[in-house]
């Protein structure tokens, strides 16, 4: 009997009988040094701007081009990119957890030994637990015809297009000299990075109103004050708004818009007389202004955090089809690989069952005493646990069904580990468990499930490119364990180095205006409000009711706006302009005609040339913190850096980033190449 065409067999690239070099100690070692950096450079962005960028295109293409120059194989490629890419969800898990400890007030200091060993064990464990429940729910999932993979697909069509790697190479690392070259003048003050304009509207002062014969009361008259930035001259702004696109970046912008322009002179033209108060007699507009950025940062953020509270479950809300197939199918997965016997072939040995269920077992055990350690209290720390490893599986579950239906790049990471902190704080409440021991026992079971989660995705869609292109899954989930080793090991002195520069430059560390933490700062006002009892529920209730108002006007994404009024309006400012960019050059490149082949040329160049941008304003960033902190200082170009040449660099930014693209158009006659979607 002929099978049907359905039962046909799938056959990977490279065929599971081919013997090929693949877990090699040079492909090992180049995607430990590539996961620490783009772990890094994802911390820098995350804590900056509260966004992160997927590091698997830029891991295959980095991977790729130096391997091939010392005759490496397609599978040592993989290898290099499974292991390289890891550090991006490990960086992302932290920076949206790790640093609410400080923020909340559980954690005292960061700059301690014991801050250190606490946030590695988080990011260690829910590493390592992202990597098994994959590991156990692998097989089904991969080859799931109902789950496309959009971005391990586009990933495993760039390792076979091998040719096109060395080009694409040479536009990633001359867009991260670039970067980093303007970043660090800067730095020695060639030209003024960002620059603030009060504004004032009407005149600002106490004047006296008549009420009767005699009678007077004081009044402010007609008109309110607000600080108005320029965009931040950032390269790596640019570049995540060039990568999100005009749409999403206004819609960012928009929330910086209405924060600053709306509300802030608002408050204080109703406020005027209180905050006059707080001022010395014949105070300056400049002392207006600071109590302007104190409205901003006391009353305007925590109606943010209502917004983006409202905007994450409504991200969960519309999921929600996506959400209960994915809880369907982790408990079905779960059952089939249970009965599946261990493969002979290559391309399907995963880590053995035993090992898997051990170490879950061996993590459980050692959550229990890390959560004691937090709560003080044996039943909390149960509690903790258990929360910990059944929401952890299932979110895995659903994070590993997300990335396989519309990419890792939109990955609601945060909106789970949202969910999962408001079920573990309920749940410490409900037993008795209360102030910064609870609170910091609840940010524990949220670092650890963002972590596992967004390393369970990321580790997914790599498994699936392994897949694609036939590679060993053991070797790819030992790869993967060794990076989550390193990346916890090392993720932590970024966090810490911009920390500590922060505060050494006049700021307050995690939180502050150029150190927002958006994420962070929404996970520490739930964990205290609701176990901690400290939050300002009024302005949170205007920002939940905002937000309701923002779905109902059918706003794209109301998180993105209210993160757009959490964050200082130079940097949602700074996107806008490279969504800005983004628009214009889509414009230019159909108005030159190009064909689809072209159009997808121009694509992959615009994303590689805004990834090198933010790597290379990353890692310069990072050095320039080091530099802070060992009282290395830079020379100073000029004094007083000239406004108009901050404008000037940013007119050649926009510039560069227009022409590289449509420069790599290439010929009509050649082939289309993978698209990468981000």
């Amino acid at each position: 009997m002929t099978p049907p065409e359905t039962e046909k067999k799938f056959r990977s690239y490279v065929p599971d009988k081919t013997n090929m070099r693949e877990f090699t100690f040079r492909a090992v070692l180049l995607g430990l040094v590539m996961t620490a950096v783009l772990g890094a450079a994802n911390a820098y962005l995350g804590l900056k701007a509260g966004m992160t960028i997927a590091a698997t295109y830029p891991a295959a293409v980095i991977g790729m081009a130096l391997l091939r120059l010392m005759g490496g194989s397609l599978l040592e490629e993989n290898i290099a990119r499974t292991v390289g890419s890891i550090g991006e969800s490990v960086a992302a898990g932290a920076v949206f957890t790790i640093p609410a400890f400080v923020l909340s007030g559980a954690w005292k200091s960061f700059d301690t030994r014991e801050a250190y060993w606490k946030s590695s064990l988080l990011m260690v464990v829910g590493g390592i637990l992202g990597i098994l429940f994959v590991t156990l729910l692998r097989r089904v999932m991969v080859e799931d015809p109902d789950l496309p993979f959009p971005e391990s697909v586009a990933a495993s069509e760039i390792h076979k297009a091998g040719q096109q790697g060395s080009k694409a190479a040479v536009l990633l690392f001359q867009a991260m000299g670039f970067g980093a070259v303007l970043y660090f003048l800067g730095a020695m003050k060639l030209y003024d990075q960002s620059r603030d304009f009060m504004v004032r509207i009407g005149t600002l002062g106490l004047t006296k109103v008549k009420l009767g014969a005699a009678a007077t009361a004081p009044a402010l008259s007609a008109g309110g004050i607000s600080t108005v930035s320029a965009p931040a001259v950032s390269p790596a702004y640019l570049g995540v708004g060039y990568i999100i696109g005009p749409r999403l970046a206004a819609l960012n912008f928009s929330g910086g818009v209405v924060a600053w322009g709306l509300m802030v002179p608002l408050l204080i033209y109703f406020l005027g007389p209180q905050l006059q108060t707080m001022l010395p007699p014949g105070a300056t507009e400049e002392a207006w202004g600071g109590l302007s950025t104190a409205v901003w940062k006391f009353i305007v953020r925590p109606i943010a955090v209502g917004g983006m509270f409202v905007g994450a479950c409504y991200t969960l809300f519309r999921m929600r089809a996506s959400l209960a197939i994915g809880m369907k199918r982790a408990v079905s997965d779960l059952k089939k690989s249970g009965s599946q016997a261990e493969s002979t072939l290559r391309t399907q040995r995963d880590l053995n069952a035993k090992v898997v269920f051990a170490g879950l077992g061996v993590t459980f055990l050692c959550m229990i005493a890390l959560y004691f350690y937090f709560a003080g209290t044996l039943p909390g720390a149960v509690v903790a646990a258990v929360v910990m490893i059944i929401l952890g599986f299932f979110f895995a579950a659903v994070s590993g069904n997300l990335v396989g239906m519309i990419g890792s790049s939109n990955n609601p990471v945060s909106g789970l580990t949202l969910s999962t902190l408001i079920v573990a704080a309920l749940l410490m409440v409900s037993i008795g468990v209360s102030g910064m021991s609870g609170v910091a026992a609840v940010l524990g079971v949220a670092a650890v499930v963002c972590v596992s989660s967004a390393v369970a995705g990321e580790m997914l869609q790599d498994l699936k490119v392994g897949h694609i292109l036939g590679g060993t899954p053991k070797y790819m989930q030992i790869g993967d364990i060794l990076g989550i080793l390193v990346a916890s090991a090392v993720l932590y002195f970024p966090l810490l180095w911009l920390h500590l520069a922060n505060i050494k430059g006049g700021g307050v560390g995690f939180g502050d205006p150029k150190l927002s933490a958006p994420q962070a700062g929404l996970m520490a006002a739930l964990a205290q409000g609701i176990v901690g009892g400290n939050m300002p529920w009024p302005l949170v209730v205007v920002g939940i009711f905002m937000g309701f108002a923002l779905i109902m006007l059918q706003v794209r994404s109301p998180m993105l706006f209210a993160v757009g009024m959490y964050l200082p309006l130079e940097t949602t400012f700074a996107i806008f302009i490279g969504g800005v960019i983004r628009w214009a050059t889509d414009k230019l490149r159909d108005r030159r005609g190009f064909n689809d082949a072209q159009k997808a040329r121009v694509e992959n160049a615009g994303v590689l040339t805004a990834s090198g941008l933010i790597a290379g304003e990353a890692l310069t960033g990072l050095l320039i913190a080091l530099f802070v902190l060992r009282d290395i200082k830079l020379p100073a170009i000029f004094k007083s850096p000239n406004v108009l040449l901050g404008f000037g660099v940013l007119a050649l930014l926009a510039l560069y980033m227009i022409q590289v693209p449509l420069r790599n158009a290439g010929s009509p006659d050649e082939p289309a190449p993978p698209t990468a979607i981000m």
